[in-house]
């Protein structure tokens, strides 16, 4: 599991204040880079590579509201790994002494190549499992 953090900034809430519902998922990408960079690599190496990993199911479980200013903590874990495609999950929460769940979520993404055909992951990231599931 790798954490990442990050403050709530007024553009991303709405008139009353309240984090609008979509960035979440932009808060989920934030902490799957986090993820990649807490492992010594980034999305940048995999895609000098050839390889994309786009995003074909994602899903968010809304438990409170995030709000301005909030400092967001995000646990992100590498889930289910498959010869073409892997799913990271996600836990968000209110940072603090003691902190709050706010949204639970889950990408799944297919491993392609540039023409968009499903290719191999790469053992790195099979690797990255590995450690991760060591860590928990």
């Amino acid at each position: 599991m790798v954490e990442a953090r990050l403050r709530v900034i007024y553009g991303d809430t709405d008139q009353m204040g309240v984090v609008y519902y979509a960035n979440y998922f932009r808060y989920f990408e934030f902490a799957r880079s986090e993820f990649f960079r807490a492992h010594g690599g980034s999305y940048r190496e995999l895609e000098s590579t050839g390889l994309l990993l786009p995003v074909v199911e994602a899903s968010a479980h809304y438990k409170a509201s995030a709000r301005y200013d909030d400092m967001l903590l995000i646990r992100t874990t590498l889930g289910e790994l498959r010869r073409a495609s892997l799913v990271f999950t996600y836990e968000l929460l209110r940072d603090g002494d003691a902190p709050t769940l706010l949204c639970t979520g889950r990408t799944m993404h297919a491993c392609v190549g540039r023409d968009g055909k499903p290719q191999r992951l790469p053992e790195a990231i099979a690797r990255l499992k590995a450690a991760d599931d060591s860590e928990t």
